[in-house]
């Protein structure tokens, strides 16, 4: 067994300037703090959420006519922003960022159905089915179909919309012959106990609720079904099932915060005449309070919360830079925004926390993870201490039988964005950590018992290179989207500290992890998540800090000297990229739900913040 050394582990130049981009880093975090003293960020424009915005304005205003002076500057600014940032193959990708996919152009592409006399329309139009033909080898409707429902597979959340999307805009053909090439979704399940959704297998995933409902009825409305008991079963329900979107639109009309699912839900109502109800006014309401300056849609409102727990964890726990008195703050708001009652959309019990502070807000466990770490890091008072209680058991109760940790919903492990995952797993393990002493009696005892459960998840979920496959995170150039660096660097920092307090196969499956991680160190000293694709500030730094923290554990010799090399070459890449200025440069490596791509602007400066000071602390 060997010990960390009390050594000089920089060379003097590399210390100074590994010193001096965190000092900066520091500056820079904290710099982007808003009024209220914490943070909020800002997520990438998307051509998708754009196209689906404008569309569901187009569709909405044949309704209303009247809001016409509002509605069309809107209308036309999105259309020209789509038409300004179409890739030059003739694709779009879900950011400026992101390369050509068949989900964003196709759905464009029906957009621009909408606005054939504005400018640059038409050409637009042409590139993109030439895109499109390369892509899915015909602009016909039933090539289409295939290739988006192959891109999906079984998971219909987001195939289904799309090919909404394309017949309300006209691009599958007229009339009932279009409508027949939407698979039904089965909108009368809505009418149900919430509480059995999870064990009707569903073809969407638990939080695309409000789509399955809207898209289902203007499925029904315009093509009914030809069984006679389909048909007058789901007449029946209908009135019904549009109370329960009512019902699970938050006030501000967006649900989830999502300009996609707002803008499917919209037009799928405005298309049945229902622009004056409740729903469709609140969702075009959110799509109009949504959009951005340049006339483009964010995929999402913010991050907020997420930001501002990632931002606190970053900077540590002692930061002289950020004294006591801005932490107390960012403690109380906090503390505010966990969940003191039954979330109406997923039924969540009260004490989880939300990736926003505003209304479209659901409780996740990735989101409440990061709060339960950031709480620790900051003041303590009895308020914080109960708020953690509530937090670590709504976590402990969302835990799966497998043992790993789902996003929103326990039980829902049928589709890919409800089932467990390690990067949220071990996210949550180390929450539960970080509290389990604070109390005795049942409650650490239970967090023992999940612990040993979610250990056991990770090391099946460990693959045989020693890596690890998150869920909420990707790269756009790895051929099955996937983002293992991202995965890996987040799920080594709880091995290393299980491994510290000690645990069968934990520092073995720790070591692999660490030398597949070392593997993937790119010759210049940074990191990607895909072979060949040049290193960014983001992971880089992920990498970084997961090494930094792997340094202060306990492992062998041999493998002590891999990490020190690694630690040191990424330091280079990274106190350069804080040296030219390039470290606050995005990539589009976060992955929203239904394979969608953004990038959020504050992630490389809170990436790199976190690993600078990290790497400062080395010895």
């Amino acid at each position: 067994m060997s010990t960390p050394v009390a050594d000089n582990f920089w060379a003097v130049p590399l210390r100074a300037r590994v010193t001096q981009a965190r000092d900066l880093a520091v500056a820079g975090l904290l710099a982007e703090r808003n009024a209220a003293g914490t943070w909020t960020g800002e997520l990438s424009a998307s051509a998708l959420s754009t196209a689906t915005a404008v569309t569901a304005l187009t569709l909405f205003l044949r309704g209303e006519p009247a809001e016409a002076a509002r509605l069309e500057p809107l209308r036309r600014g999105g259309f020209d922003w789509l038409v300004r940032h179409q890739n030059s193959d003739g694709g779009w990708g879900d950011t400026i960022k992101s390369i050509s996919n068949i989900s964003t152009t196709t759905l464009v592409w029906a957009a621009l159905a909408l606005a054939p006399d504005l400018p640059g329309v038409a050409a637009a139009v042409r590139s993109a089915e030439a895109w499109l033909r390369q892509a899915a080898g015909s602009v016909a409707p039933d090539a289409l179909v295939r290739a988006i429902e192959t891109r999906y597979g079984k998971d219909r959340t987001f195939s289904i919309p799309i090919l909404t999307m394309c017949a309300l805009c006209g691009r599958l053909g007229a009339g009932r012959a279009a409508w027949r090439r939407v698979r039904p979704l089965p909108f009368e399940v809505a009418a149900l106990p919430q509480r059995w959704f999870g064990a009707l297998k569903l073809p969407v995933v638990s939080y695309a609720l409000p789509a399955l409902i809207a898209i289902g009825q203007v499925r029904h409305g315009l093509c009914p079904p030809r069984n006679p008991i389909a048909r007058v079963v789901r007449a029946a329900v209908q009135a019904r099932t549009r109370r329960t979107l009512e019902a699970l639109q938050p006030e501000n009309g967006g649900f989830l915060e999502a300009t996609p699912l707002t803008s499917f839900v919209t037009m799928s109502l405005a298309a049945l005449g229902l622009t004056r109800g409740t729903v469709a006014q609140r969702g075009a309401a959110f799509i109009v309070a949504s959009v951005r300056p340049d006339g483009s849609w964010p995929i999402d409102t913010n991050l907020a919360t997420w930001a501002t727990t990632l931002s606190v964890n970053a900077l540590g726990a002692a930061n002289s830079a950020f004294p006591v008195s801005a932490r107390v703050v960012v403690q109380q708001a906090l503390v505010r925004q966990q969940y003191q009652r039954e979330h109406p959309y997923t039924l969540a019990a009260p004490g989880g926390w939300s990736w926003t502070d505003l209304p479209g807000g659901v409780p996740d466990a990735d989101d409440t993870a990061g709060a339960l770490l950031a709480l620790r890091q900051l003041p303590g008072d009895p308020d914080t201490r109960a708020a953690a209680a509530a937090g670590v058991t709504w976590l402990l109760d969302l835990q799966n039988r497998d043992g790993g940790v789902p996003t929103f919903c326990r039980g829902w492990g049928w589709l890919p964005f409800d089932r467990s995952s390690p990067d949220i797993t071990a996210h949550a393990l180390r929450a539960w950590l970080a509290w389990r002493d604070e109390w005795s009696g049942a409650l650490p005892r239970r967090v023992d018992a999940a612990v040993v459960k979610a250990v056991n998840y990770l090391l099946r979920a460990q693959r045989p290179d020693g890596a690890w496959v998150p869920l909420w995170f990707g790269h756009q150039e790895n051929p099955a989207d996937e983002n293992p660096l991202y995965g890996t660097a987040r799920v080594l920092p709880a091995f290393c500290e299980l491994a510290v307090r000690g645990g069968g196969g934990v520092a073995a499956a720790r070591d692999r992890a660490l030398r597949w991680l070392i593997g993937q160190q790119a010759r210049d000293g940074g990191w990607s998540g895909a072979a060949g694709a040049a290193g960014s500030t983001e992971e880089t730094a992920l990498a970084l800090e997961a090494l930094a923290v792997a340094w202060d554990s306990d492992l062998a010799a041999e493998l002590r000297g891999e990490v020190k090399a690694a630690l040191q070459r990424g330091a280079e890449w990274l106190a350069a990229a804080v040296e030219s200025g390039r470290w606050r440069e995005p990539a589009p490596i976060g992955f929203y739900f239904a394979k969608l791509w953004y990038f959020e602007r504050l992630y490389p400066v809170i990436f790199a913040t976190g690993a600078l000071v990290r790497l400062a602390q080395l010895k």
